[in-house]
């Protein structure tokens, strides 16, 4: 998240400064949308921090809820600042484009997308290895960035075509519609964010593969002590899964007793541990299974 953090920093002060200098209202699109991840990296980094230093009096189950809730506060606004920006390059479309300087502009376009690849890369790897939701789409983030610094480069090495071609005309248009294009199509990206974070705000199921796992791993359980039947319950909120089971005991089942009970409970606390996430898990059992349903 710092490497996010300091980057971001660079990456506006370069962008803003270069924006200015070659007159492209993109590259400043650019710095803006680095300066804006700047302060909502940090958020991410104080959430994070809370969400770590686990349950207390105040949070009995815990602070996981500062994840998802910080990541709809970053995809609210970066899906504002690119309506801002699509409405402001709809404007300079109609108003007959605008001048750019070409070859400061590729020279930007090449930095840009290099720097931007690189980190995307960077944390898309380190949320591969059990990081954050955060960390995740902090790497959403960046990536979305490296395609915006990939949409300059192309559209300003079209507009280096069109000037050497002599139509200087046209080349006025590029900066104002490459704005438009890629924040019309970045859109999509904060909104999958806020409906990911959102289910788990609503304490609603965790996506369909982690419920795959965690119903393999419950049904392998009720088939090694014999019980009659189980129920799950599931939930993601941040890095923490909620987990509730419910075995149906019956004559045959080999675990009677609460000391035995207790065995099965650790049994599944082990298997659940290979999901590389923290469980919060609640184990019950009953011979009506009326109770468990």
């Amino acid at each position: 998240m710092l490497i996010s953090v300091w980057t971001s920093a660079v990456f506006a002060v370069v962008a803003l400064a270069w924006g200015l200098a070659a007159g492209s209202q993109l590259i400043v699109f650019d710095g803006l949308y680095s300066f804006a991840s700047v302060g909502l990296s940090l958020i991410a980094v104080l959430a994070l921090r809370t969400a770590r230093k686990g349950p207390d009096e105040r949070y009995p189950w815990g602070r996981e809820a500062w994840e998802p809730l910080t990541v709809v506060v970053k995809a609210a606004a970066l899906a504002g600042l690119s309506v801002y920006a699509l409405v402001g390059a709809i404007g300079e479309i109609l108003a007959g484009g605008r001048d750019v300087s070409v070859g400061w502009a590729l020279g930007y376009g090449i930095v840009a997308t290099l720097a931007g690849g690189a980190v995307s890369v960077v944390l898309r790897r380190r949320s591969r290895a059990g990081g954050s939701d955060l960390v995740r789409a902090e790497a959403v983030e960046w990536l979305g960035d490296t395609l915006l610094s990939l949409a300059v480069l192309a559209g300003f090495a079209v507009a280096a075509v069109l000037v050497g071609t002599g139509r200087a005309d046209l080349a006025r248009y590029v900066d104002p519609v490459m704005v438009a294009l890629v924040s019309a199509a970045f859109l999509p990206v904060p909104a999958k964010l806020v409906v990911g974070a959102f289910r788990e705000l609503l304490a609603m199921a965790p996506p369909p593969h982690l419920q795959a796992r965690i119903r393999a791993v419950v049904r392998d359980v009720e088939r090694s002590y014999g019980f009659t039947e189980s129920f799950v319950r599931a939930s993601k909120v941040g890095g923490r899964l909620d987990v509730e089971v419910e075995f149906v005991v019956g004559d045959d089942s080999t675990a009677q007793t609460v000391h035995q009970f207790d065995a099965v409970r650790a049994d599944l606390e082990e298997r659940f541990g290979e999901l590389g996430r923290l469980i919060s898990m609640s184990v019950g059992f009953t011979a009506d299974r009326r109770w468990a349903m």
